[in-house]
């Protein structure tokens, strides 16, 4: 999971993308970058660490120009440093190309054996080079022919912000796993990832890039194309589940509704007798709050965050992780003592971050602790742009129910059931990619893929 953001043409753009990915934190919190174009000369500036930590003053007044795109980084291909963050900016044929990427190419380690074989030379271990090596070796020498035929070629999930020389270009892949919308302000358009972009810098939304959809963006001229076979939506439902902020719409819904029925269809299928429930903050508050309204037990704050911490399960490191968890969340006894605590999570995935919580609330004085969960256990990896690491490394891949409640010390255990999850998102069910919890992949990950590349997965 990754941001992107993209602006074009206005005379503040890279003001404008800062706030923009300012807004997309939550989306990666190990790099970020801005690439901008004043028409003669294009501006790159990028670095490891948060939005507000890789840029000031002084490096966005240094972003010159009317055209600029931007990314903060979550990696799920390529390891965690300063060659891979993007967005990629290489010199080509066609000009200066910037890539900025939300998602992962299932077929890359296929596509990239396949140019280094007629002497293509990579400088990142990442995915997302591969398009701009497409773009680059592309037959068609028409900017939006070459595009097509590049995009033609990727296998996988990608929400894709280029900019090629003065044009900005949106993609979505025909599955439309990653969200990507579109909106307008003062007279430019604007790519993002979630609509609370559109709403930081008071842009109108317009409407979502379409699965399969190229959009092609130049100074006074706004132009949609089609050029793919349909295939089935797939969605990542996950977005709702945790990725995306609660006052974003995606895929045609708001977060925080969607969290919210998530909750209540829990309260629904696994009550049980309490003093109080609570959240994990933050994704879990929604789904709490829905709780609470299906079983009449009141809402507590139990935990405590830090704002000055990220979000956890992001942390490109176990190590990582387990100190932030420590830091992250305080409990508050007064609420906690001798109380039957109902704890809402929004999904365990290594249960390590879980258990290490659900330990500081016994700690702090609770008699019972129950745990429901918002979601079906994750029981497959992720190959679309989510970090689910290894099959093995899923505690639900490998554990039951019963055995996963032991492990986190918990008295009771209970995932929301899938036909309860999809009930709860107003969209059509079958729009949805599942296969974090069924194993069932709209695209085989194993296309273009070995088996012993598959195991190295994260």
């Amino acid at each position: 999971m990754c941001g992107i953001f993209g602006v074009y043409p206005h005379r503040d753009a890279s003001k404008l993308t800062y706030l923009g990915l300012y807004s997309l934190q939550h989306r990666g919190e190990e790099s970020a970058g801005i690439v901008s174009n004043n028409g003669r000369k294009v501006f790159l500036h990028k670095g490891m660490g948060l939005v507000s930590d890789v840029f000031d003053e002084r490096s966005i007044s240094g972003l010159r120009g009317e055209l600029a795109i931007g990314h903060v980084r979550y990696s799920t291909t390529g390891s965690s440093n300063i060659k891979n963050i993007q967005p990629f900016l290489v010199k080509s044929k066609m000009g200066n190309i910037a890539i900025a990427h939300n998602g992962n190419l299932i077929n890359a380690l296929f596509l990239r054996r396949q140019m280094e074989e007629k002497g293509s030379i990579f400088q990142t271990t990442m995915d997302s080079e591969v398009i701009s090596h497409l773009l680059a070796h592309s037959p068609k020498k028409d900017v939006k022919e070459a595009m097509v035929w590049a995009l033609s070629q990727l296998k996988g999930a990608y929400s894709l912000i280029l900019m090629v020389n003065d044009m900005i270009v949106g993609a979505r892949d025909t599955f439309g796993w990653r969200p990507l919308c579109l909106g307008k302000f003062d007279g430019a358009y604007i790519l993002a990832s979630e609509t609370c972009s559109l709403d930081l810098i008071g842009a109108e939304y317009i409407r979502d890039i379409e699965p399969g959809e190229i959009v092609f963006i130049s100074k006074d001229r706004f132009e949609s194309i089609k050029p793919f076979e349909r295939t089935p939506c797939a969605f990542c439902i996950f977005e709702f589940i945790y990725f995306a902020r609660p006052d974003s719409n995606i895929f045609g819904c708001n977060v925080y509704g969607c969290r919210k029925a998530l909750g209540r269809q829990l309260g629904k299928e696994f009550p049980v007798p309490a003093d109080i429930v609570m959240p994990i903050p933050d994704s879990g508050t929604s789904a709490a709050l829905g709780f609470t309204e299906a079983t009449n037990i009141p809402y507590e704050t139990g935990l405590i965050r830090n704002h000055y911490i990220g979000r956890t399960f992001i942390q490109p490191s176990q190590l990582v992780r387990d100190f932030r968890v420590k830091i992250k969340l305080n409990p508050v006894r007064e609420v906690l003592r001798d109380k039957r605590v109902i704890v809402i999570e929004d999904s365990i995935v290594r249960g390590t971050t879980s258990r290490a919580r659900v330990k500081a609330i016994r700690e702090a004085g609770a008699k019972e602790i129950h745990m429901r969960v918002s979601c079906p256990p994750l029981r497959f990896p992720c190959f679309y742009g989510i970090d689910f690491p290894t099959k093995k490394e899923l505690i639900a891949s490998n554990h039951s129910i019963q055995w996963i409640r032991d492990f986190i010390g918990v008295d009771s255990l209970e995932y929301l059931s899938l036909k309860g999850m999809l009930d709860s998102i107003p969209c059509k069910k079958d729009n949805f990619c599942t296969a974090c919890f069924t194993g069932e992949y709209p695209v085989k990950p194993s296309f273009g893929l070995s088996k012993k590349s598959l195991e190295r997965r994260k």
